[in-house]
């Protein structure tokens, strides 16, 4: 069951940076609404996983990233971020039942899933645009990119989740 796991979190990772540097990153809605798939390995990454490896991965994560759009660190900075406070946001998110070890993100309720994707995509999207620009005379930019980014983000991820999720019969 193990080795299961480890091929899926290693396809899930190489598929993930693929569609986004060969696909995704080609988007540009607007002008300026781009959107982000890859923190969704970080979103479904396993609840029992190891938290270390999870922050290591994240940064291997967005530096994959980095190195093919060649944006300087900004993406492994934000996917470190959003892991580090991962277990923070599940608690908020899902409560005492993610404490103790008894919910499966899939099987919790739609609103319980949206505080949780919203979250890590905004909090995702506001430290990524932040240390893009740079500027915070430029805050409200920030925040326009941060909004219709994360909600264009939060749309493909959710359509990712429900079109491959595991179906029970």
């Amino acid at each position: 069951m193990w080795n299961n796991e480890i091929l899926q979190n290693t396809v899930r990772f190489i598929v993930l940076v693929l569609v986004q540097v060969l696909l995704l990153d080609k988007i540009l809605f607007l002008g300026y609404i781009n959107p982000y798939l890859y923190p969704l390995f970080i979103i479904i990454y396993p609840l029992t996983g190891n938290k270390g490896l999870l922050i290591l991965l994240s940064f291997l994560l967005g530096l994959s990233i980095d190195m093919f759009s060649d944006s300087g660190g900004i993406h492994a900075a934000a996917s470190v971020f959003i892991a580090w406070i991962r277990p923070f946001v599940l608690k908020y998110s899902f409560g005492v039942s993610y404490e103790y070890n008894t919910m499966r993100v899939h099987s919790a309720s739609l609103s319980q899933q949206m505080a949780y994707v919203l979250s890590m995509v905004f909090v995702h999207h506001f430290v990524l645009f932040s240390l893009e620009i740079f500027n915070m005379s430029h805050i409200l930019f920030i925040l326009k990119n941060t909004l219709f980014s994360g909600v264009f983000s939060t749309i493909v991820i959710f359509c990712t989740l429900y079109l491959f999720a595991k179906r029970t019969t």
